[in-house]
């Protein structure tokens, strides 16, 4: 999504003591993922697997306004809105979060200020996560008449638990940092003052271990957390689709154009 100014969201990518860096760069509206920059990230993550020089992937939103504060909702009248557009969008996302997720690299998102919608979701498929004290976490898709897939459900689910997983989703509210260490949603809590250094250590110190340990003990988690989809899959599909398909969908974006409370009806 190019701006009439030349301004192009993206994801940015370079190599430092080790880390690779992945940078969600679209600070006007606090990192919010495009459509494009979900298609730049399976390309990015590739790289990084190829280098030997890089021995922990480190992802983050550019500056100090946001990690990532979910999905470009003001691309999704355009780009989200028919079921085939959904469909479509929706094959983007599932490819970088495949691609984050299959990386037999260690993964670590590191988060400040807002953590929201998809972008906990993407810091949900790195294997840690280290945030600023005073970041805020939230899913809003209750809010906007969102479908979840079973993927990302399952995700959260693995993390936090099914209680903490069903609160975050019904509530929709927001969790500081405290709150989602506690759930487990984060591994380290970082002071703001001096947090880049802070972070710049915490991923040194993984770095400076031996790769072919933590790609087996990576391999070993993983297998660890594998299970069957459930027989209902399609069921779930079903009703994931019906959010997208309503008339509360339509509702809950239009809410968030205006800047008001949506009033939803359930159909």
């Amino acid at each position: 999504m190019a701006e009439a100014d030349g301004y192009t969201p993206q994801v940015l990518a370079h190599v430092k003591d080790g880390i690779g860096w992945m940078i969600f760069s679209n600070p006007r509206r606090r990192n919010a993922v495009t459509y494009n920059m979900w298609l730049q990230i399976p390309g990015i993550i590739k790289q990084f697997e190829q280098d030997t020089s890089v021995r922990v992937v480190a992802l983050r939103g550019e500056g100090a306004s946001s990690f990532i504060s979910g999905a470009d909702i003001s691309e999704f009248a355009e780009k989200r809105n028919t079921p085939e557009q959904v469909a479509t969008y929706d094959a983007a996302g599932k490819a970088a979060g495949a691609a984050i997720a299959g990386l037999l690299k260690p993964t670590v998102a590191v988060i400040r200020t807002w953590c929201v919608g998809g972008g906990l979701g993407t810091a949900l498929g790195c294997d840690l996560r280290i945030a600023a004290e005073d970041t805020r976490f939230a899913i809003p898709a209750a809010k906007l008449g969102l479908g979840y897939r079973y993927a990302g459900v399952k995700t959260l689910v693995d993390v936090v638990g099914p209680a903490n997983a069903a609160e975050i989703f019904y509530s929709a509210k927001q969790y500081n940092a405290q709150e989602a260490q506690r759930m487990g949603l984060i591994n380290e809590i970082l002071p703001v003052e001096g947090f880049d250094d802070a972070a710049e250590s915490y991923l040194r110190t993984i770095a400076q271990n031996a790769p072919l340990t933590m790609k087996a003990v990576k391999m070993a988690i993983r297998g660890a957390l594998e299970h069957a989809a459930p027989a209902g899959l399609d069921d779930i599909d079903a009703a994931v689709s019906a959010c997208f398909q309503s008339e509360d969908y339509a509702e809950g974006r239009a809410a968030f154009a205006q800047k008001r409370k949506p009033v939803f009806k359930g159909r």
